[in-house]
């Protein structure tokens, strides 16, 4: 898990993109979404390097709903407190964004892994 990992779902997403028509502007957001969340999986979930991201998209009215699961460490974005950017490395602005562009509609942890539920607004 890694660099191509995060990869792998930004281009999952942006196929998403494409195929459900969405505008450009709700296309660009899920990517972004997507790569925050991933990014955030792989840098600090602490999971095994074989361990694998799952990804599901779906189409829901004006909404996508995303599911992400994982076997990184327990995170529950709901509860997690939001320290802003980090101007010495960058980065840590991800949460607040993802809180902004989604609703998030569930998480919890599972047999050793994560399940986090968001609904886009777009």
């Amino acid at each position: 898990m890694g660099d191509r990992a995060v990869a792998r779902t930004i281009a999952f997403a942006r196929r998403f993109a494409e195929t459900a028509r969405l505008s450009q502007d709700a296309a660009d957001q899920l990517v972004v979404i997507v790569e925050e969340w991933a990014a955030n999986i792989v840098e600090h979930g602490g999971a095994a390097p074989t361990s694998l991201i799952v990804l599901r998209l779906q189409r829901e009215g004006a909404a996508t709903r995303i599911t992400f699961t994982d076997a990184g460490v327990a995170f529950d974005p709901r509860t997690a407190q939001d320290q802003g950017p980090n101007l010495e490395r960058g980065g840590g602005a991800g949460i607040a964004l993802i809180r902004s562009w989604c609703d998030i509609e569930a998480y919890e942890r599972r047999a050793g892994r994560n399940r986090l539920v968001l609904r886009s607004r777009s």
